[in-house]
Order: structure tokens, then C-alpha cells, then sequence
């Protein structure tokens, strides 16, 4: 009989907050980093099973990602790139490919830094910590541009576009769209949305939201853009 192997390994303690997920195809390595980032605090996911990494990895919502180049189904090149298409979550190289070419087509490709192979403890996660410092002083910032499928939102002209066409948003448009942007592959709740617009001073209920939410997507197709907005049945609203 086959034994069934877990898709994920997840840390059993609980980290400093930051979640990182390990994608490394060499059980010794995954297991030697997963060790190492628990003992510095952090939460670990690791996976152990290939296909469709990048999907995996963007459902685990993580702080930051360790990639693997060499891995059985597609590479680290193209894993990245399918990450950065839908998330700007920071991603780390992690490899035994020295080749300089190798590490600026990484950085090309969307990296945010590239480690080689053995790894030093001490540095790699030194590395690891300036990233993620410099990403979180970034998402403090919280900037006035938010990019998603080549749909750009811009809260200071309070505009939505899409390939060259844009269209203006209201206030509570702007507001429910903001937020969206902001939590972008998550679901959202419809309490946390109402929620949301209340602390901003915009007083709706459910039914207004609903009906903001129609317009918005009215809105969204007069500049061709269609399926933007997915509705999730009894829990919310998802970009």
C-alpha cells in the first residue's frame, strides 16, 4: 500500500507572526531550513508535494516565500513569475546555481534576493529579515496606487482603469475598492467591509453594500473589464 504524503508541512509552534513558506524539493534542505526559521520564531510552511506551486503558495497568504530553482515540474523562474502576476509578496532564491546569469535573471523575473548554496545560517536569515523590514515599512506606506490582473486603482484621482480606459469611482466605491485592493486573493467578509467603511465614515448597511458593489462592477465592464470582483456565497467579496 502507498503511503499518502501531506501536501504541506506546517509549524507546529507558534512564530513572531511572519509566515514563511519553503519550497524545496530536497527533504535534508526543507527540513534543515524549516528548522532553522522556527528556532529564529518564525511560521513555517513547507511543501512537499510540486504541482501547481504557485497557486499553493499564493493560498497560504505568506509573508515571504524560499524558492527553489531546481524543482521536478516547472522551475523557480516560472514559479515566480506566476507569483508576481498575482501578489507582491517578497520571494528569495534559494539554490545551488552560482552562475551569475542565473541570479539577474531571477532578479528580472521578480526576485527579491538570491542565496546560493551551502547557505550560511546566520546570513541567510539576516537576509530574510531585510526584506521582510523593508516589504513591511513599504506596506505601512500604504501607497495611492494599487495594481491587480492590469486593473490599476489610483485613491488619490479616486479612478479605476484598465488598458488605457478609466473611469471615476464615489467615494464609497473608492472605499469598497481600497479595500479589496488592499486584501487582494482573500475573501472579505461582508461584516468586515461594512465594518470598514464605517470606521471611515461611510454609514451603509448590507444593502447598500450590495448595491455598490453592482455599480462598481457596471463600472468596471464599461472599460472591459468582466469577473474582477467574485462573489463567494455566505462569506464575501474576492479580487
Amino acid at each position: 500500500m502507498n503511503e499518502l504524503r501531506p501536501r504541506l508541512f506546517r509549524s507546529q509552534r507558534k512564530g513572531n507572526g511572519m509566515h514563511i513558506v519553503i519550497v524545496e524539493d530536497d527533504a535534508v534542505i526543507r527540513q534543515e531550513l524549516k528548522l532553522l526559521l522556527e528556532n529564529a520564531f518564525y511560521q513555517v510552511t513547507a511543501l512537499c508535494e510540486f504541482s501547481d506551486v504557485a497557486s499553493v503558495v499564493l493560498s497560504e497568504h505568506p509573508d515571504l516565500v524560499l524558492l527553489d530553482l531546481n524543482l521536478p515540474d516547472e522551475s523557480g523562474f516560472h514559479i515566480c513569475t506566476k507569483i508576481r502576476a498575482e501578489s507582491e509578496v517578497p520571494v528569495i532564491f534559494v539554490t545551488s546555481r552560482t552562475d551569475s546569469m542565473d541570479e539577474l535573471t531571477g532578479i528580472l523575473k521578480g526576485g527579491d534576493d538570491y542565496i546560493t548554496k551551502p547557505f550560511q545560517a546566520p546570513i541567510l536569515l539576516a537576509r530574510i529579515g531585510a526584506v521582510l523590514k523593508r516589504t513591511h515599512r513599504e506596506k505601512k506606506e500604504d501607497p495611492v496606487r494599487f495594481t491587480h490582473k492590469e486593473v490599476e486603482l489610483d485613491i488619490a484621482r479616486g479612478t479605476i482603469g484598465f488598458r488605457g480606459k478609466q473611469t471615476e469611482l464615489s467615494k464609497n466605491e473608492l472605499k469598497i475598492m481600497h479595500l479589496l485592493f488592499r486584501r487582494k486573493g482573500e475573501i472579505v467578509p461582508r461584516t468586515d467591509m461594512i465594518e470598514y467603511l464605517w470606521d471611515n465614515q461611510v454609514f451603509i448597511d448590507d444593502n447598500t453594500l450590495s448595491v455598490n458593489i453592482t455599480r462598481i462592477r457596471g463600472k468596471l465592464e464599461a472599460i472591459g473589464v468582466f469577473g474582477l470582483i467574485e462573489t463567494k456565497r455566505g462569506m464575501g467579496y474576492r479580487i
